[in-house]
C-alpha cells in the first residue's frame, strides 16, 4: 500500500471509528469580515481582500496550532481554498493537520450560493472543480463539502438541490475523494419541519441510487425531531451525517447534537464563539479548549 493510500485508509477508519468532531474553519469571501468581526477584529482593520485574509489565516493558525486543536478529540477540519494554499508552521496547512494533529482534512469546494429560485438558493457553478480536486489530492486531502440553502418546503426546489449536489458529489467520488454534501435548512425557516420530510425522502432517494463504492457524507441542520435522521445515518452509503450549527448557540447546538445519536457536529461559529483576538494565550487556549470539550462531549452521544 502505498503512503498515500495509506494514509487515506487511515483518515477513513478515523472518520468512522473514532469519536469527535469536524472543525468548519471554511469561511469564505462573503463571510469572512463577520467572522473577523465576531474575533475582534473590525472592518476598519483591513483595506483589501488580501490583508482580510492574511488576519483570519493569522486568527486560523492561532486555533490549529494550538495544543487544545488535537485529533483526540477532533476528527477533521474544513478549509477554504485560500487557507489550503498557505501553510501552517512551515507545513502546507492540509498536511499539517493529519501529519501533527491527526486531524482529517476537508475542503470546501464550492463557489457559494445562486439568487433564490423555487425557494431555495442552489450552489453558483464550479467551472474549475476538476482543477481544484487535482490540487486537493496532491496535497493529501481526504474529502470535501458544499453547501445549499433551503428557505421553505417546497419540493421542486428540494430536489433540485438533492439533484445538483449529488451530481457534483459524483465528480468529486471520481478523484477518490469523499463528499460532505450540504443542503442546508434554514433554522429560521417557518416550514423547517416540512421541508425536513421532504429533504430526507430526496437524500434517501438519492442515496439508494449510488453504488456500493459510492460513499458520502451529509451535513445537515439540526432537525426538529430528535433522530429524524437516523435513516440518513443507518444507510449503508453514509460514512458519517454531521450536524451544521445553523445559527444556534454553542450550547443549543451542543443541547441538540446530543440529542440526535449517532450524529456528530461540524461547527464553524459555534466553535470560534467567544475567541477574541485581543486574549492572551492562556485565555485564548482555555476558552478554545472548553469549546473543544463541550462539542466532544455532545457528538458522543
Amino acid at each position: 500500500m502505498s503512503n498515500e493510500s495509506g494514509s487515506k485508509a487511515s483518515m477513513l477508519e478515523k472518520v468512522i471509528s473514532e469519536d469527535g468532531f469536524i472543525a468548519a474553519l471554511d469561511q469564505s469571501g462573503g463571510s469572512t469580515p463577520k467572522a473577523l468581526a465576531l474575533y475582534g477584529i473590525e472592518n476598519s482593520e483591513f483595506t483589501n481582500d488580501e490583508q482580510m485574509y492574511d488576519l483570519v489565516h493569522q486568527m486560523r493558525t492561532r486555533i490549529v496550532t494550538n495544543a487544545s486543536f488535537t485529533g483526540e478529540r477532533i476528527l477533521g477540519a474544513i478549509l477554504f481554498e485560500n487557507t489550503l494554499d498557505r501553510e501552517f508552521e512551515g507545513k502546507s496547512s492540509a498536511q499539517y493537520l493529519w501529519q501533527e494533529k491527526q486531524i482529517v482534512p476537508f475542503l470546501k469546494v464550492d463557489k457559494g450560493l445562486c439568487d433564490e429560485v423555487n425557494d431555495v438558493q442552489l450552489m453558483k457553478s464550479i467551472p474549475d472543480l476538476d482543477s481544484l480536486l487535482d490540487k486537493a489530492v496532491s496535497q493529501g486531502v481526504f474529502g470535501t463539502k458544499m453547501r445549499s440553502v433551503i428557505k421553505l418546503a417546497n419540493q421542486q426546489g428540494i430536489n433540485d438541490i438533492v439533484a445538483q449536489q449529488f451530481d457534483v458529489a459524483k465528480q468529486i467520488l471520481a478523484k477518490g475523494l469523499i463528499p460532505i454534501i450540504e443542503p442546508e435548512i434554514d433554522i429560521n425557516s417557518a416550514e423547517k419541519p416540512a421541508a425536513e420530510v421532504m429533504l430526507k425522502a430526496a437524500l434517501l432517494k438519492a442515496l439508494d441510487k449510488l453504488s456500493s463504492e459510492q460513499r458520502v457524507m451529509l451535513k445537515l441542520t439540526l432537525p426538529d425531531t430528535d433522530n429524524f435522521y437516523a435513516d440518513c445515518i443507518n444507510h449503508k452509503n453514509i460514512i458519517k451525517v454531521v450536524a451544521l450549527s445553523g445559527g444556534y448557540t454553542r450550547e443549543l447546538a451542543n443541547t441538540k447534537v446530543a440529542a440526535n445519536h449517532g450524529m456528530i457536529a461540524s461547527f464553524s461559529r459555534a466553535l470560534t464563539q467567544g475567541l477574541s483576538a485581543k486574549q492572551s494565550d492562556i485565555e485564548f487556549t482555555n476558552t478554545l479548549d472548553s469549546a473543544i470539550d463541550s462539542i466532544f462531549n455532545a457528538s458522543k452521544t
